[in-house]
């Protein structure tokens, strides 16, 4: 083991390795309980024992993967946002887009991924989008889940104008958002509890925040009446491998119902977020002292990383990526890819913990995607606010993505206004702003997707 994983190279040993290891995984085992809220029954389809083991034997065997091959200590495992856009995909359809076929999009995307990743195109990408839109995509998910946690807990609500139509799309002018009664809803009091349990325990900088903040409020939600045990009495603990969605993913369907917008969204966006979190999480386990030598990690870390996108589609779940949280194992000592196997063998273990993740109510997870919110909102301080060239993009990227309910038109938003307002300030202004010509690429991919596939 030492010198399979280089420990003593790297500063460290197995007993530091395995705490930063269960450190990680305390930190993102909210995903567990999160990702059945967007995959499973009651949001994209998927059954829910399907989603749960998904995400565990994902989560589990890439993570495991990353360790071993790349020797890196990085978690992976379902990515937010990209969950909460592979429900909107499935549901914004109304039947037409199944959540077979849109496993079958993640598919492709992951294959797309793994061509770029080895051709470098990927690399050519990160140069290409602007370092202010890539901070607004991850600002703009990170407010696109919040409000899917409002939502979910009930902690706000929406009142429609008398006379209007509910039927048909609403407009903007005849509906209002609005707090929920919390003493009326009871799931909305639990969540608001929950959320200023985390809050306050994010404060005090408790490792596994989220973890404990969801399994806390499910506690209390019992004698409210909100979390239901009544399954419990015949749950099985030993694992089950019936009613998964392991293989069922629908090729032919995700290439007939519109695959190139799907899997493009699904591309883009896991491009951005797993290149900042590999080499955020790299230079803070001092992995990049040596350029030459952290960058070829990169590159191999970012092809695990492809791999566990498309493996993860035939489990049955979405986008399997890197995790940020990852960070929580490297301040605890983690070097290495001990730390990343530790990880990867506690989620296959918590399969038998499964029959408890089926019980936690929606109310005591919503609370932890609006913490997930707060915490990528922190790179709104890395936009150039006071430089209205660089802020009208951005803004427009953040800001389209909550109120239209899609990580899409706000991608799609920001690269087309900032290519035209380039192009105006090149030909205008003494000011010249570059735009690479893969920008171009990407603006005509975004007329073609409104002209051809509108905003849905």
């Amino acid at each position: 083991m030492e010198r399979f994983f280089k420990l003593k190279e790297h500063g460290t040993n197995v007993r530091t390795e395995i705490i930063a290891g269960l450190t990680t995984f305390m930190a993102m085992a909210y995903i567990l309980f999160v990702n059945g809220l967007f995959l499973g029954e009651g949001g994209a389809g998927i059954p829910n024992e399907g989603v749960f083991f998904a995400t565990a034997v994902g989560a589990g065997l890439v993570t495991i993967v990353m360790g071993l091959f790349v020797n890196i200590p990085i978690a992976l495992a379902p990515g937010m946002g990209l969950n909460a856009y592979f429900m909107t995909v499935v549901l914004s359809s109304n039947g037409a887009i199944t959540w077979q076929a849109a496993l079958g999009a993640v598919f492709i995307s992951g294959i797309v991924f793994i061509i770029l990743t080895v051709t470098k195109v990927r690399q050519m990408l990160m140069t290409a989008v602007p370092q202010n839109l890539k901070s607004a995509i991850t600002v703009g998910i990170g407010l696109f889940i919040a409000i899917v946690g409002f939502k979910l807990s009930n902690l706000i609500s929406i009142s429609v104008n008398a006379g209007t139509d509910a039927t048909k799309p609403v407009g903007g002018a005849n509906f209002n958002l609005m707090l929920s009664d919390f003493f009326t809803h009871k799931d909305a009091l639990l969540a608001l509890i929950g959320l200023l349990f985390i809050a306050v325990l994010m404060v005090l900088r408790v490792k596994g925040a989220l973890l404990i903040g969801i399994v806390v409020t499910t506690l209390i939600g019992i004698p409210m009446g909100v979390t239901d045990l009544s399954g419990l009495a015949h749950a099985n603990w030993i694992p089950s491998f019936t009613n998964l969605a392991v293989g069922q993913l629908d090729l032919k369907g995700a290439l007939h119902i519109g695959l190139f917008d799907i899997v493009f969204i699904f591309t883009f966006v896991e491009l951005f977020d797993t290149f900042g979190t590999l080499v955020g999480t790299a230079t803070r386990a001092g992995l990049m002292k040596n350029k030459e030598k952290g960058e070829k990690t990169i590159g191999k870390a970012m092809l695990v990383d492809a791999v566990g996108v498309s493996a993860g589609a035939v489990l049955g779940t979405s986008t399997v990526t890197a995790f940020v949280e990852s960070t929580a194992g490297v301040e605890a000592g983690g070097r290495t890819g001990l730390t990343a196997v530790t990880t990867g063998v506690l989620f296959i273990l918590s399969l038998f913990i499964a029959p408890l993740a089926l019980v936690v109510p929606s109310a005591a997870t919503a609370p932890a995607l609006i913490v997930v919110g707060v915490l990528m909102m922190s790179q709104v301080r890395n936009i150039e606010w006071d430089d209205f060239f660089e802020a009208f993009p951005a803004f427009l990227t953040i800001i389209l993505m909550p109120f239209t309910g899609g990580i899409a038109n706000g991608i799609s938003a920001g690269i087309l206004s900032y290519v035209i307002l380039a192009v105006f300030a090149n030909v205008v202004m003494k000011r010249k702003a570059k735009i690479h010509w893969l920008m171009w690429v990407l603006a005509v991919i975004v007329i073609i997707r409104f002209v051809f596939l509108g905003t849905e």
